[in-house]
């Protein structure tokens, strides 16, 4: 599933993810499962035809990605995996930080985050000039819908098939997502 919200220059993408890392750290072994929610850049293209006709929109690349996850044989709810990428390098993530508060109160500390979208950008290192001001009163608007959507997501992650997609049990590095 993914859901997409846009705004003027950015957007919001959430989605659920089935992850097998090929190359875990140490403690990080094993199935993930969870929701991703990252920002991304938007572009609204020129229209292809007349005036009622659909403008293409590209969802371009990131530039914040938190992942909700949790380990498949571990206790639902319990964020064990959980961790935010504050810098992207291109497409690349940046390193995983585990937050102790992201981990006991998720979707506190992303409507936090979300609503702040200033704070995200300098942590980010990427300039203000990127976003504009609809693009901050937009977010800071929906942050109470986009935390409900990931509730929601994760409610459905977690009352899902365990063993993820075919084959995924025998398989040493799996993705299954959008995003």
């Amino acid at each position: 599933m993914l859901y997409l919200f846009g705004f003027d220059r950015i957007g919001v993408a959430v989605s659920d993810i089935y992850f097998v890392d090929p190359n875990p750290l140490e403690g990080q072994e094993g199935a993930e499962r969870g929701v991703r929610l990252e920002l991304r850049r938007l572009e609204s293209g020129e229209l292809k035809g007349s005036i009622y006709s659909s403008r293409p929109i590209t969802v371009d690349r990131p530039i914040w990605r938190v992942d909700l996850l949790e380990s498949v044989t571990g206790t639902p709810g319990s964020f064990d995996r959980t961790h935010h990428h504050p810098g992207v390098k291109g497409w690349e993530p940046g390193r995983r930080v585990f937050d102790e508060r992201l981990s006991q109160e998720p979707l506190k500390w992303l409507g936090e985050r979300l609503a702040d979208l200033e704070g995200v950008l300098d942590e980010a290192g990427v300039g203000r000039d990127e976003v504009s001001p609809a693009d901050v009163t937009g977010l800071r608007e929906r942050t109470p819908e986009i935390v409900e959507t990931v509730a929601r997501l994760l409610d459905t992650v977690r009352t899902a098939d365990p063993g993820g997609p075919a084959g995924a049990e025998s398989a040493t590095s799996v993705r299954a997502s959008w995003l």
